[in-house]
């Protein structure tokens, strides 16, 4: 599934939803789930892409704008971070370590690859109990307002900030596989029609 594919797919959820109009009890927990799919299939991308590479080819840079897979990874550990512990749950700890970078591009050097992997894996892990025990449309409980300012841009709630990931990890799953294939070769997914 491309990223455009992804997010058309996204969008006729929304209608759909908007059309049948406000969820209650079961249908809200139907939603998050389905949501969750979408964004954990693009988790699966990224990981599936990388899959093979070596130390080396982590952290290699092969486009202009001077990023490795590594530093992309890193990046969205850092967006997960930020989403979902952050902003989500106001996890101070998560906060102060978060607002501090450049939206989280400067790995530390002594992260090998299989580091950054690593953290992605409990990123993820910790953004899901995180999801799992909010309501979809719980509102954020804090908002990065050094990185985004006090403008009119604001993810609304839980459902928001899904499918704001969702189409940030999907994206960068894309250019992964441009990377990757860039690397050695390899392609994600293949149609040969």
């Amino acid at each position: 599934m491309t990223a455009l594919t992804l997010i058309h797919a996204v969008a006729d959820l929304v209608v759909v939803w908007s059309d049948v109009g406000k969820y209650r009890g079961e249908g809200r927990a139907v939603e998050r789930e389905t949501l969750v799919g979408y964004l954990d299939s693009q988790r699966k991308h990224v990981l599936g892409i990388l899959d093979g590479l070596g130390e080396e080819q982590l952290r290699q840079v092969v486009l202009p704008s001077g990023w490795s897979p590594r530093d992309l990874v890193h990046h969205l550990t850092w967006s997960e971070a930020l989403w979902f512990r952050g902003a989500m749950t106001a996890d101070r700890q998560v906060i102060d370590t978060l607002v501090v970078g450049e939206f989280g591009w400067k790995v530390p050097e002594e992260f090998s690859g299989a580091d950054v992997l690593a953290r992605y894996r409990r990123t993820i892990e910790q953004s899901n109990m995180v999801i799992g025990a909010t309501a979809i449309d719980a509102v954020p409980a804090w908002w990065p307002t050094k990185m985004f300012g006090s403008g009119s841009w604001r993810l609304g709630s839980l459902r928001e900030v899904l499918m704001h990931v969702i189409v940030d990890t999907a994206t960068h799953a894309g250019q992964l596989d441009a990377v990757r294939e860039l690397i050695d070769g390899r392609q994600w997914l293949v149609n040969d029609d």
